[in-house]
């Protein structure tokens, strides 16, 4: 069972900033960092545990109903072999 980190992208419906990262403060165990920034997404969130949580805690992310979509970026080791 090993610790993974995750980037999920958060797109939400206008004007709910503040209501989705109230929330998304609530579910601090995976939880590592909310950023609001710009570009296609509204919300950057940094995840860490195992990828049994990472999945469930994007579950949850889909109950809030501001939440229009999400996008999760799973970090992965890559050997380049340099």
């Amino acid at each position: 069972m090993s610790i993974l980190r995750a980037l999920c992208l958060i797109t939400i419906k206008p004007g709910k900033v503040d209501a989705v990262i109230h929330a998304l403060k609530k579910l601090r165990k995976v939880v590592r960092e909310i950023m609001v920034v710009t570009g296609r997404a509204d919300i950057a969130v940094v995840l860490q545990g195992t990828l049994d949580e990472i999945n469930n805690i994007v579950i949850d992310f889909k109950k809030i109903r501001e939440i229009v979509t999400t996008e999760t970026l799973i970090e992965v080791e890559v050997n380049l072999g340099w």
